[in-house]
């Protein structure tokens, strides 16, 4: 054979020989069959999370200073929309009569407690609760993630029908259904623009029902055990890192209330627990 055609026979034969000696199947008549993947474990609200909001978090007092920081006067209503029974009770108000009777935690109820100023610790107890600790009051709330929705919840403006909290007691906390929410957005203007998708990230939604009558605000500004609370929970982050929590909280009060009342609280990310001070009521 001619040294030319000499020098590729002999490339070849030497890759075959490694091929071999490399322990590589050798491929017979039938293809060779992938194996099959291992099947994945099921999405749950955990592991389908929109955002990192475990942590913890400490309150910034940008607004209602007076009202928040410090015990206002009885009768104060501030801009809380109170109806004329609110107004009624909030003038029967006896800080004293409340310790007497066990009621000294109503100022920290879950349609009040955000508004609190103080630090949250929230984890998971579980895949499909979220735990919030209050150190203000030492108050603890839990998020139930609903087993009918998925595990990333809905993207339309409004929770679906199954996204209601189930009958049971009340509590000073009440019982809160949650779920990862998106916003479905346009992917243009023009006529073709039909087809949605979910931007990056989103909202954690949570519904409370089944709570004790509370405080709106420390001076005794009520809402009843009727009231439903709605909140919303962001996250932002600005250029040089640091994170905040945001938190819409829409009360629905028709005993007390002339409208829905409409806040927004603001939490910063902590790097730890270090200055973690719980107090009671």
């Amino acid at each position: 054979m001619p040294a030319m055609l000499r020098a590729p026979f002999q490339a070849v034969a030497s890759i075959a020989l490694i091929w071999l000696l490399s322990g590589a199947p050798v491929a017979s008549g039938a293809a060779a069959q992938p194996s099959a993947e291992a099947p994945k474990p099921a999405a749950t609200p955990r592991s389908s999370a929109q955002f990192e909001i475990t942590g913890h978090w400490v309150s910034i007092i940008s607004e209602d200073w007076i009202y928040r920081m410090l015990v206002p006067p009885k009768g104060d209503i501030g801009s809380i929309p109170v109806n004329d029974e609110g107004k009624k009770a909030a003038g029967l108000w006896d800080p004293a009569k409340d310790a007497a009777s066990g009621g000294a935690c109503k100022a920290y109820g879950a349609a009040g407690l955000i508004r609190r100023p103080g630090r949250l610790n929230i984890h998971w107890r579980d895949d499909r609760t979220l735990a919030i600790d209050f150190d203000a009051g030492q108050q603890t709330r839990l998020l139930h993630f609903s087993d009918q929705l998925p595990a990333a919840g809905y993207s339309s403006t409004e929770p679906p029908s199954n996204f209601s909290v189930p009958p049971g007691e009340s509590t000073l906390q009440g019982y809160s259904v949650a779920a990862w929410h998106k916003q479905a957005q346009s992917l243009g203007m023009g006529p073709y623009a039909s087809t949605t998708v979910a931007p990056h990230g989103g909202s954690l939604t949570v519904i409370t029902r089944n709570m004790l009558p509370g405080y709106l605000q420390t001076n005794g500004i009520p809402y009843s055990g009727g009231a439903i609370l709605k909140e919303f929970f962001d996250l932002i982050e600005i250029p040089n890192g640091t994170q905040y929590l945001i938190v819409t909280s829409i009360v629905e009060d028709p005993t007390y209330l002339t409208q829905p009342w409409v806040t927004s609280t603001q939490f910063k990310r902590e790097p730890d627990a270090s200055k973690w001070d719980p107090s009671g009521c």
